[in-house]
């Protein structure tokens, strides 16, 4: 096709996840429901690690982190989905767009880098426990923060450059509930061979990869874990494994699906359902299965209330 015949699309107009009318509102109160849960529940873990001098060690700081990167990664998709079903208004602006998708990628590669890190902090702890303050010292774990932080912000950047490159036809119906990579690459008239490389490449680097090191890393725990001669003591320790691991399959099983997987007539049904439960799902289940089923959190909260309580009396 001829660039002659391309329009610079100005906006685009977003389908949703329904467009039946009778399952709008629906889809409203379980987005607001699962927002303010994932917004609560972040926050509060977020508040107890920083105000309890106690969870200032390398894994709560690693959850507190990865507590302010699953509110931000929700907190960029899920207003807009509501005020779109509130207002009725479906489209989003060109820059709007890209700027969505920018901090989409940003945040959901801090995401899955942190997963990987935390797997690591918690393979130090059990199988290296003699060495585990050497081995995470505070220099290293802030290099594994902070590192992530650029990373991710640098690749943002190529993919949201690369797609300001290309050129969209009169069509601008997107076919998602936000602006992502592959849903526009599939909207885009221009040749996308370079954004489509990009994705691989940085998929499997930062999804496949840490997918593989969290197995990589579970496995030898659990190897650990089979030498604890208590059996109490062997069945806590799977039982966090295996909520950790339940999270770890979801998010990543859902981005590998979207990522990774070849294109096929049902793509846009399956990139909106996978991408509910890594940019919804997975944040919302997060505090409970990493935090709020730890006794130190627990007692951490339960300070912070107490506190309130008196406070306002």
């Amino acid at each position: 096709m001829d660039s002659k015949n391309h329009t610079s699309a100005s906006e685009f107009i977003l389908q949703g996840l329904s467009d039946r009318a009778e399952h709008q509102q629906l889809l409203f109160v379980l987005f607001l429901c699962m927002y303010l849960l994932t917004a609560l529940g972040n926050l509060l873990i977020i508040l107890a690690i920083s105000s309890d001098p106690h969870l200032h060690t390398p894994m709560y700081f690693f959850l507190c982190n990865l507590s302010l990167v699953d509110l931000c990664l929700a907190s960029n998709t899920v207003p807009k989905v509501l005020a779109n079903i509130q207002s009725n208004s479906i489209s989003i602006s060109y820059t709007c767009c890209l700027t969505q998708m920018y901090f989409f990628h940003f945040f959901g590669i801090m995401d899955s880098v942190l997963i990987a890190v935390m797997a690591y902090d918690r393979f130090v702890a059990i199988c290296h426990p003699l060495h585990y303050t050497s081995i995470m010292n505070p220099r290293l774990c802030a290099l594994m923060v902070a590192l992530p932080w650029i990373f991710s912000g640098l690749i943002s950047l190529a993919h949201t450059i690369l797609m300001s490159c290309l050129s969209f036809c009169a069509a601008n119906e997107l076919p998602h509930f936000f602006c992502d990579l592959t849903p526009l690459l599939r909207l885009s008239c221009s040749d996308t061979t370079a954004n489509e490389a990009l994705v691989f490449i940085v998929a499997g680097a930062v999804i496949a990869a840490p997918f593989i090191f969290i197995l990589a890393s579970y496995a030898r725990i659990v190897l650990a874990i089979l030498k604890v001669p208590s059996a109490g003591g062997r069945k806590k320790a799977f039982s966090t494994c295996s909520s950790h691991l339940s999270v770890v399959f979801l998010f990543y099983g859902t981005t590998i699906g979207v990522y990774l997987s070849p294109s096929s007539g049902l793509s846009a049904l399956k990139d909106k359902a996978f991408a509910v439960m890594y940019t919804v799902v997975t944040p919302t289940l997060n505090p409970f299965i990493y935090s709020l089923r730890n006794k130190d959190m627990k007692r951490a909260l339960r300070k912070v209330f107490y506190k309130k309580v008196d406070t306002s009396q």
